[in-house]
């Protein structure tokens, strides 16, 4: 006996917008995470060695410790991130098969848009099994940042219109709150250090004193 499932079409359509944001953001955040393991570690070696350079012709520079201190921290985290090299281009591959889904699920929406109500069946089945192909392939582990960059790379590089007549994203949604904290404590760090440094002189970091 065949089951009959009726749903009505608004509320599909909801459902599709929000799969459809939860498999582009997952594709842009496999591609984040590929981006940074390609490059990152490249350009922190690259900037050390510059620096590290400049510090041999400056090495009477007041901040040297300072920014040695950096480096050391940059070198940490490039080994850290090189212990996905290994798997990059699984993450790039994934990441191109959700843009697949992605699609599929933009087409059955439109498909929706244009049908009558009791015609959606189909369509229902059919996001059903692009969802189920996304539960399965889609990796957990992801890098640190890897969040920033894909909220970047889907808001200010994506098309997503089709999503946004169900969602109607604000600034809230484009930008992730752990950033938006971020940029506050460093804007108070910053600050602050800027305050006392202008108060005790270039004797800041002269603990003696």
């Amino acid at each position: 006996m065949k089951v009959v499932i009726f749903i009505r079409r608004d509320i599909l359509l909801k459902e599709l917008a929000e799969n459809g944001y939860n498999v582009i953001y997952g594709a842009r955040k496999h591609f984040s995470t590929y981006d940074i393991v390609s490059k990152i570690p490249g350009r922190i070696a690259y900037l050390a060695l510059i620096i590290g350079v400049w510090q041999i012709y400056m090495p009477d520079f007041y901040f040297n410790k300072e920014v040695s201190l950096i480096l050391i921290f940059s070198s940490i985290t490039a080994i850290i991130i090189n212990q996905y090299n290994g798997e990059k281009e699984r993450y790039k591959e994934t990441g191109n098969r959700l843009i697949q889904l992605h699609n599929g699920l933009r087409e059955i929406y439109y498909q929706v848009q244009s049908s009558e109500e009791k015609e959606i069946e189909k369509e229902l089945c059919k996001m059903k099994e692009l969802m189920d192909e996304y539960y399965q392939i889609s990796i957990s582990k992801q890098i640190f940042f890897s969040d920033w960059l894909a909220h970047y790379k889907l808001f200010f590089q994506s098309q997503y219109e089709w999503i946004n007549e169900q969602k109607n994203f604000t600034w809230r949604d484009k930008v992730p709150m752990s950033f938006r904290i971020f940029v506050i404590l460093f804007a108070v760090v910053a600050l602050g250090s800027i305050i006392i440094f202008f108060i005790n002189g270039w004797g800041v970091f002269d603990v003696s004193k």
